[in-house]
């Protein structure tokens, strides 16, 4: 696609009154209020064009979503994915690294072995990653009648979902959509180890253990699923303050959408979301200064949640 954002006025505005119901459909699941037009005009709409007229290949588009938690990686995908379905026609198919998260009883396992924070899902190392690349195996070398389980997870229950509640993809999808707070990190030199960082840290971690475990795991398996990205795009949040708030805004919308009044129980408090989150400062903070370096396109998301482009293919 030539000039990349180059807003084509005519084409967004035809594209957004033919994607407007599917939009409003998504914006009351997820129980969104105030969603701007311009995120959908100036953001959503454009990056559904870009992908929309890459050029045809054999395979899948694997195409991940990266950022701090809380940045939007997912509902940004949905929207786009939605465009490409509903209005192009293409069959695009998503996951997160969420989905594939280590069982509670593996981790478990983790931290009688390794050190006991390993017990939170979250950091590399706590991810079944031959889980997601045996998927992406299966979408990538599919004929027209194979089906493909994705996987799926609850956070408020810890668990996967049984396997007869994952989604099942018949065939070989146009576009794979993987969206992963830390996609596409690269491991960090310990010759050049940070001393503890936050109070979790400290408290827990000072000798290091489980973030240089953490870091060593994010070398292994992580890197062979991040090197299949054809497209590396990154959300990026102005600093760390933004990600803990970013999170406990996500906590209070999940809350909103949570029906069962034990799962309710399980949501975290603004304290509670803020100390989750120091397990992943330390790679947070990497994530926002290095692959704005090395990713493909870098939006920008400022304090207000307006949404900019700041590099482009």
């Amino acid at each position: 696609m030539k000039n990349f954002p180059d807003s084509n006025q005519g084409l967004y505005n035809d594209l957004y009154r033919a994607s407007q119901p599917f939009f409003e459909d998504l914006t009351k699941k997820l129980k969104f209020e105030n969603i701007s037009k311009d995120f959908f005009l100036k953001t959503v709409i454009p990056l559904s064009v870009y992908i929309n007229f890459l050029p045809n290949q054999d395979k899948p588009y694997l195409i991940c979503f990266t950022g701090g938690q809380g940045s939007g990686k997912t509902t940004l995908s949905n929207f786009i994915q939605l465009v490409l379905k509903q209005v192009y026609k293409r069959t695009p198919v998503g996951f997160s690294i969420d989905d594939i998260y280590k069982t509670k009883e593996e981790r478990e396992t983790l931290a009688k072995t390794i050190h006991p924070l390993c017990k939170v899902r979250g950091v590399p190392g706590t991810h079944d990653i031959q889980m997601g690349l045996h998927t992406l195996d299966s979408l990538f070398q599919a004929k027209p009648s194979t089906l493909t389980a994705i996987p799926a997870f609850s956070k408020p229950l810890d668990q996967h979902l049984p396997r007869d509640q994952w989604q099942i993809f018949k065939g070989k999808p146009d576009y794979i959509f993987f969206d992963a707070w830390c996609g596409g990190a690269k491991p960090i030199d310990e010759a050049n180890w940070i001393p503890p960082m936050n109070t979790l840290e400290k408290e827990k971690d000072p000798d290091g253990i489980w973030s240089k475990w953490s870091n060593r795991e994010l070398a292994g398996d992580y890197q062979e699923l991040f090197n299949r990205f054809d497209l590396l795009i990154m959300i990026k949040v102005p600093n760390m303050e933004h990600v803990y708030e970013s999170r406990w805004l996500q906590e209070t919308v999940l809350e909103k959408t949570i029906i069962d009044p034990e799962l309710k129980k399980k949501i975290m408090t603004r304290e509670e979301v803020y100390r989750f989150v120091m397990h992943y400062e330390r790679l947070t903070r990497y994530i926002l200064e290095e692959i704005p370096k090395f990713a493909d396109i870098v939006i920008e998301r400022d304090y207000v949640y307006n949404f900019s482009f700041t590099k482009i293919p």
